[in-house]
């Protein structure tokens, strides 16, 4: 057995992918399926703000493709929202504050529905959590999972129509954010019943050290049967004698 560290992939089949917005853009990004199964939930990635650096590979973004499809049997579909680049490449377009960006979530989830692939839930972080508030409440999404959400972006009405969808909505906040902390985070997301919010202590908006908490609590949002906490160890592969 060997540990699981911060740039460890696990085996997965991994493919460069290419959406197509309707207002004719191309976006990078890449498909992360399990190596020896069927998956049995699909994770739509929502990275943070493009202008402050956030893209699809931002650190637990990258860490959930090499690692998820492998320890929880999820499909991994990231990619740059438009204007964004990272090193799989950028993605066709400008960034818009939120608003064409619309059309980015959209391309994902008909992707996923082109593929077929099961159970789509949108995972956002930061930025990436407003639109999956504003644009992600789709008859074909599951739930989503918010990683530290500042709900800049998103309204009271945003929040109400994921009330009334009744669908899962976890929102995962650490207790020294930068711009929504706990305590907030349970007042703000009162208006919706089902929201659960998971305080992760010490954590900060980025989530440095505590990775290993953040795919823990997203895989037990999303595969609530799935063994948690996740392995920390994986076996070494076998030596050949040629």
């Amino acid at each position: 057995m060997t540990d699981i560290r911060a740039n460890t992939v696990l085996p997965a089949r991994r493919t460069p992918v290419t959406l197509q917005t309707a207002d004719g853009l191309e976006l990078v990004g890449e498909l992360a399926l399990p190596a020896d199964r069927p998956p049995v939930a699909t994770l739509i990635m929502l990275h943070p703000l493009p202008t402050q650096g956030g893209m699809m590979d931002s650190h637990l973004f990258r860490k959930a493709a090499n690692r998820l499809p492998a320890l929880a049997g999820l499909a991994v579909l990231r990619f740059n929202t438009r204007g964004t680049a990272s090193e799989q490449g950028r993605s066709q377009g400008e960034f818009d504050n939120g608003e064409m960006e619309r059309l980015d979530v959209a391309a994902a989830l008909d992707r996923v529905e082109y593929d077929d692939l099961p159970a789509p839930w949108l995972i956002g972080w930061s930025f990436g959590t407003d639109l999956a508030l504003r644009y992600g409440c789709d008859p074909s999404v599951v739930g989503a999972v918010l990683l530290a959400p500042p709900l800049k972006y998103s309204t009271d009405d945003d929040l109400r129509r994921w009330a009334e969808s009744g669908k899962p909505l976890v929102a995962i906040v650490p207790e020294l954010d930068d711009y929504l902390r706990p305590e907030e985070a349970r007042r703000r997301f009162a208006v919706v019943p089902q929201a659960e919010v998971v305080a992760v202590p010490r954590a900060k908006h980025l989530f440095v050290g505590f990775t290993e908490t953040v795919l823990d609590e997203l895989v037990r949002a999303v595969v609530p049967d799935a063994r948690v906490p996740l392995p920390r160890l994986w076996p070494e592969p076998e030596q050949s004698d040629r």
